[in-house]
């Protein structure tokens, strides 16, 4: 897995503050309750201690894959650039010609995608469809539902 992961810079600094979190405050913490635990005695009917070990786990783990992201992340800044296409983390209004309706949708990374905040990812149907077209363009995307045609009405680079 050594290809660079597109990130926005909101992500790249996001997993950057979890990664000083997990390292300064939630691995000491766990630590510290994996060090109490053992002073209970038993461990092998501690329930303390197992639960401790498993968190202590998910820590680890969570600070491996942070680490790993960190070191292949390719942060995308779109400031100076002119809002003429869709790019990755572009923020884009469309016009959806069967439904009538407007929706808005920046265009992030897999680990950022989240639809109820209204932010897909790059390497969705839509997400794809839509990188590398301009302004007034109309797209034809082929989504689990069928086929939508949309309009770009609006770029922007936050």
């Amino acid at each position: 897995m050594s290809h660079s992961i597109p990130l926005t810079k909101e992500s790249f600094e996001a997993l950057q503050e979890e990664l000083k979190r997990l390292i300064r405050e939630e691995r000491p913490k766990v630590i510290q309750d994996i060090a109490e635990a053992r002073a209970h005695g038993d461990l092998s009917e501690n329930a303390e201690y197992d639960a401790a070990k498993n968190r202590q786990g998910f820590i680890e783990g969570r600070i491996q894959e942070i680490n790993g992201k960190l070191a292949r992340a390719h942060v995308v800044d779109l400031t100076g650039l002119k809002p003429d296409k869709v790019v990755f983390g572009a923020t884009v209004t469309l016009y959806d010609t069967a439904s009538e309706e407007e929706v808005t949708y920046r265009i992030v990374g897999e680990d950022e995608a989240d639809i109820k905040q209204a932010k897909i990812s790059c390497t969705s149907p839509v997400g794809k469809a839509l990188i590398g077209h301009k302004l007034d363009d109309s797209v034809k995307v082929t989504v689990p539902s069928g086929t939508k045609e949309y309009e770009i009405i609006d770029i922007k680079y936050d």
